[in-house]
């Protein structure tokens, strides 16, 4: 199939089915008050396993995912990492402690701002890693302030991927890097399937998905240049929601009393284990030289 064809449907009604900055950032001010999204460094992301005999935690196959991202973003110890939808800051921690680099975090929560930063000031690097409140479909930097960005399982929340790649193309610099995760479309799903997937994508503040073959179009109508594309589904999903799903039920007295009404904390991850055209990928791009 054509790259610039597609299936169409879930990239053509993707802007009007979006979540708004409010309600994605009113949800993540209520995750964070959850007990295990607030763990001081946490990654509040999905976990990678490098095989199926990789005995890792969930939350050493996090740090694992960010690692690939560090790995990927290729940022040496003078680099600035634009680290849009930082979440509560682990990941821009782990890369800085790695590389020495410098990263400022974005993300529309101000309940992560706050333990973001304080998570830096804490492990005395306040100096070179700072979070801010900002909107990435409207980035308040110049062109080229940032050596490289990265999106780590943000893009999905986001009103317009194009829009935001878009903008984050214009704030890094010539030959940066640009590395970031979604979840997609593999293959058509069933009515079923849909319908399952629709019901926690609404009820997380997500966008609806784009498929497999989207990606080649949306880096380049962006003004980037397309590295790779990597399908990552089967180190990812499968343990990813089943380790999520084992969480919240840990955690269910505490949901129970603290989020009796927000659906997002009442549907079960494991719902999504066996929906096998549901993927995770991770795509490398870069802005061309001037």
């Amino acid at each position: 199939m054509d790259e610039a064809q597609g299936r169409g449907s879930a990239q053509d009604g993707e802007a009007a089915a979006g979540h708004d900055r409010a309600e994605v950032g009113g949800f993540y001010d209520r995750f964070t008050k959850l007990t295990i999204g607030n763990t001081p460094g946490a990654n509040l992301h999905y976990g990678y396993w490098t095989s199926p005999d990789d005995a890792a935690t969930f939350e050493e196959a996090a740090a694992q995912l960010t690692a690939l991202m560090i790995q990927k973003v290729r940022l040496p110890a003078s680099g600035h990492l634009l680290d849009v939808g930082c979440g509560i800051g682990g990941p821009a921690v782990q890369l800085a402690r790695v590389t020495g680099a410098e990263v400022t975090g974005i993300t529309v929560s101000h309940e992560q701002v706050t333990l973001a930063n304080e998570l830096a000031a804490g492990l005395d690097l306040g100096d070179r890693v700072r979070f801010e409140y900002a909107d990435a479909m409207k980035l308040p930097y110049p062109g080229g302030s940032f050596d490289a960005s990265w999106l780590l399982e943000s893009i999905i929340h986001m009103p317009d991927r194009g829009h935001v790649l878009g903008e984050i193309a214009r704030v890094v610099r010539p030959g940066g890097r640009v590395v970031f995760t979604d979840l997609c479309e593999r293959s058509p799903l069933t009515a079923d399937e849909q319908s399952t997937v629709d019901e926690f994508f609404q009820a997380a503040k997500m966008s609806p998905m784009v498929t497999l073959d989207s990606y080649p179009r949306l880096v380049r109508e962006a003004g980037l240049v397309l590295d790779e594309v990597l399908d990552i589904s089967d180190n990812v999903m499968w343990r990813t929601t089943q380790e999520l799903s084992r969480q919240m039920r840990e955690a269910r007295a505490e949901i129970d009393e603290k989020f009796a009404t927000d659906p997002a904390y009442h549907l079960d991850p494991a719902r999504l284990s066996d929906i096998t055209a549901l993927g995770y990928v991770l795509v490398v791009a870069h802005r061309p030289e001037a």
